[in-house]
């Protein structure tokens, strides 16, 4: 077959299969490079994995700070910092509202409890006290 230039064009024609396997083993070698991701770097359009426990890095979140206020929560479990930024409504900006360290808060021991561990455990060992002495009564 021949166009307007007099050239000839390479069709596929019955019994002709070369050009329809060329396609083939192009699509396969493509299909391949996909699967495999020869280069190794992450593709922009795979979401981050999900969190697992004992993960490291920065997390951010939204919350509500208010009833008509809210904010973006960032922790980074690396360095045991919080901190948290108001979102401004109409101005589009994020403002600090807060942010602190939590690095010595795990040897804390019954901060800001109420009641206090102590009245609980009195509470306790006073319900079991009830407890052995009607244990014998009808």
């Amino acid at each position: 077959m021949h166009n307007e230039r007099g050239h000839s064009r390479n069709l596929a024609v019955p019994g002709s299969r070369g050009p329809l396997w060329l396609i083939a083993i192009s699509l396969a070698v493509i299909a391949s490079c996909l699967l495999m991701r020869l280069d190794g770097a992450p593709s922009p359009a795979f979401a981050q994995p999900a969190a697992q426990a004992g993960a490291r890095g920065i997390f951010a979140f939204p919350g509500q700070l208010t009833k008509d206020h809210y904010g973006l929560f960032m922790v980074d479990v690396d360095t045991m910092n919080i901190w948290c930024y108001e979102y401004l409504v109409g101005t589009s900006k994020l403002r600090l509202v807060a942010g602190r360290s939590w690095m010595y808060d795990r040897y804390l021991e019954n901060f800001g409890t109420d009641p206090p561990p102590e009245d609980i455990q009195q509470m306790i060992e006073t319900a079991r006290e009830a407890k052995l002495r009607n244990r014998g009564r009808p």
